[in-house]
């Protein structure tokens, strides 16, 4: 019985191989990101022009993670979008963010930002739905827009090092890449 000689992995080819991968989890977040809020606007795009199976099946879809009341969301000629506005905002913000990570980020970070960041990013869309709630302030269409949209757009920034680290885990322990 011979023993296979395997020869360790140049730190070069090991740094290729991290990006390249760190590159395609990013692609595609995009492009999951960027088909949530093409699906939310085409839900009344396709009810408004005589597809209304189409139409319902996103609308159906999106029920289990909204409650799509129409007063609270956007319509598009003259029907709502698939989610309210705050979540519109949410998936939209989320989007954004995404396709400019790599501008605020190099794509091989795996170390989030302190999680403070996250709850202030979390505290105008409480205050906005306590005060709407309270009826002491009645919120807007875009208020709970870009409350979502900020919330959203910093969650990014801790689930795509999140995403980049858990691809290199399971190249790991695929054995595709040297520890």
């Amino acid at each position: 019985m011979s023993a296979a000689v395997v020869e360790p992995k140049s730190l070069a080819d090991q740094s290729t191989r991290a990006y390249r991968r760190a590159i395609a989890v990013w692609v595609g977040v995009c492009l999951i990101a960027l088909t949530i809020p093409g699906l939310i606007v085409s839900a009344p795009f396709a009810q408004a022009h005589g597809h209304p199976e189409f139409a319902a099946a996103i609308y159906k879809a999106f029920s289990f993670v909204c409650h799509q009341i129409p007063a609270r969301s956007f319509h598009l000629a003259g029907h709502q979008f698939a989610v309210c506005s705050r979540c519109t905002g949410l998936y939209t913000g989320f989007a954004v963010a995404a396709l400019v990570y790599p501008l605020a980020r190099l794509l091989q970070r795996t170390d989030t930002p302190s999680r403070i960041w996250l709850i202030l990013a979390t505290l105008p869309l409480v205050i906005d739905f306590a005060l709407g709630y309270f009826s002491i302030w009645q919120n807007t269409h875009l208020s709970r827009f870009l409350t979502g949209a900020l919330l959203s757009s910093v969650a990014v920034f801790y689930v795509m090092p999140g995403l980049i680290d858990l691809s290199s885990a399971i190249a790991r322990r695929l054995g595709r890449e040297s520890a």
